[in-house]
């Protein structure tokens, strides 16, 4: 079974638009509203895939009871904290070739008992868990070393435990040892303190954080792909095109998904983690790929890495 963490979770709502134009009416082609937070969607990915799912989520007020609703709709077990602020509602304007515009509000402040109550919660229900997943942004109320303090939790239970965070939290939790974190370009170089802007870069930022503590780092570098830096060494991986992207929403968290599905560990994990982040590309809004979407034949793996590759999307600090 495979706990999520989100701190922060939302409503998703995507309007598919022909152009974003400024300062004019628009019609959209299509809309749909989706369940939303990283954690949130890895869970939605992993009960597409069949893999028992658990979502501990902090929620409030009628946005909180309908997430919860459309979870529960999609196979995901969801346990709710209780929280007196309201879950946040976030705006996703997608244009044809695969152009994301997100608005995405700041959330409830949580207090310090509902703090102590979402991590306390994680600990009652970690049981049956091969994984904890914490992902996303912490709401206000939480301090920069609430993740720590999770991944803590999860390795003295003997869970293993991965981190999709950024900034003071992720560096505030790299001591207690999480087993996988998921940063992309820019959180790496956050991390690091220095630009990434070539495929030899991410690595010894990766190689950085993975002597920080990081048992393996599996960096996301949008559309060139994948990295994996552990102790089994670094591995690169991208996905061949295959049908129009129709947008980025949820393709990272997905991914995640995919790798942990598979173990959590070695190209293999990376394959599949690589296979859902493309199939989660090519469906509408946040929706995640179930067994049927995916194209693992489409993927390809290398240990010869060309380090001067530049990134299509660079990381600054």
């Amino acid at each position: 079974m495979i706990l999520t963490v989100t701190p922060n979770p939302s409503l998703d709502r995507t309007y598919e638009l022909p152009s974003l134009d400024r300062g004019r009416v628009l019609r959209a082609a299509g809309d749909r509203i989706d369940p939303g937070g990283k954690g949130v969607n890895v869970s939605r990915a992993a009960a597409a895939a069949g893999v028992p799912t658990t979502a501990v989520l902090p929620l409030g007020g009628a946005p909180g009871v309908l997430l919860a609703e459309l979870l529960g709709g999609q196979g995901v077990n969801v346990t709710a904290v209780s929280i007196v602020g309201r879950t946040r509602s976030n705006i996703s304007l997608a244009e044809p070739d695969g152009t994301l515009t997100k608005i995405n509000a700041t959330g409830p402040k949580l207090s310090p008992q509902e703090s102590d109550l979402l991590l306390d919660t994680v600990r009652t229900s970690r049981a049956d868990a091969s994984w904890i997943a914490g992902c996303g942004s912490l709401p206000g109320g939480l301090a920069p070393d609430w993740y720590a303090d999770l991944v803590a939790a999860a390795r003295t239970a003997g869970v293993r435990v991965a981190l999709d965070a950024s900034g003071p939290a992720l560096r505030a939790a790299l001591p207690t040892g999480p087993d996988v974190i998921k940063p992309d370009a820019s959180g790496l170089a956050a991390s690091v303190g220095r630009p990434v802007s070539t495929l030899g870069e991410a690595v010894r930022a990766a190689q950085e954080l993975h002597a920080l503590g990081a048992g393996a780092v599996l960096a996301s570098l949008g559309r060139d792909g994948l990295l994996l830096v552990g102790d089994q060494g670094v591995c690169h991986g991208t996905t061949e095109p295959a049908g129009a992207a129709r947008g980025t929403a949820g393709a990272g968290d997905a991914a995640l998904a995919g790798f942990l599905i598979a173990g959590g560990d070695g190209p293999g994990a990376l394959r599949s983690a690589l296979a859902h982040g493309a199939a989660a590309g090519r469906l509408p809004g946040s929706v995640m790929p179930a067994p049927s979407d995916l194209r693992p034949d489409q993927v390809r793996l290398t240990r010869d890495l060309l380090l001067d590759l530049p990134l299509t999307d660079p990381g600054t600090p």
